[in-house]
């Protein structure tokens, strides 16, 4: 039984730039920066013939590439922090895609996401870091100068049964593109 979620991945040079702020916080499980990506849906564990259903209908995401901007870093977890994440700018693009992959896969037949999306790009999970940790490491390195990258695709991860982090594998790329590009490859 698959654990599949959907996301946008990292670029190499982003990657590297991320990698450099790993360290110095106590309790940080750091994520490996070839794991580091852009969560846009999670799906879980399901069966194979779901796996299946949910890689066919992902074809059907019609949306051109767009830029990504990450700026700045925080923490999710509130008093009892539980991951360092680089935060992304909610462009009008990135929400219109992580839109129509919910409603997609809701005609899978999965329920709806209980969570607010809220994009990031996960860099640490915390166990055991006092909020003073947290936010002396974030005033330490919290700022780092805008990144940003072209989403010319998302993807659909798999992962193996963990508590976060990877490794993930690629099973299947989606490309982003025009409508007229996408019009062509149907004809084709």
């Amino acid at each position: 039984m698959p654990r599949l979620f959907t996301g946008l991945e990292i670029p190499a040079e982003v990657t590297q730039t991320l990698s450099h702020l790993r360290g110095g916080l106590p309790g940080a499980r750091w994520v490996d920066p070839e794991n580091y990506h852009l969560t846009l849906r999670f799906i879980g564990d399901i069966d194979g013939v779901t796996a299946n259903e949910i890689a066919s209908t992902l074809f059907r995401v019609n949306r051109k590439p767009f830029e990504v901007q990450l700026q700045g870093l925080a923490s999710f977890g509130g008093r009892k922090p539980r991951a360092v994440v680089a935060s992304v700018v909610p462009s009008k693009p990135l929400i219109e895609l992580q839109a129509e992959l919910e409603r997609l896969l809701q005609r899978v037949g999965l329920d709806p996401e209980g969570r607010k999306f809220t994009p990031h790009v996960t860099l640490a999970w915390l166990r055991d870091a006092s909020c003073q940790d947290v936010a002396d490491y974030l005033s330490l390195r919290g700022y780092f100068p805008a990144k940003v990258f072209k989403a010319e695709r998302f993807v659909l991860y798999s992962s193996r049964a963990s508590t976060g982090g990877g490794p993930y594998v690629v099973e299947a790329p989606y490309e982003l593109r025009s409508a007229a590009e996408a019009r062509a490859v149907r004809t084709a």
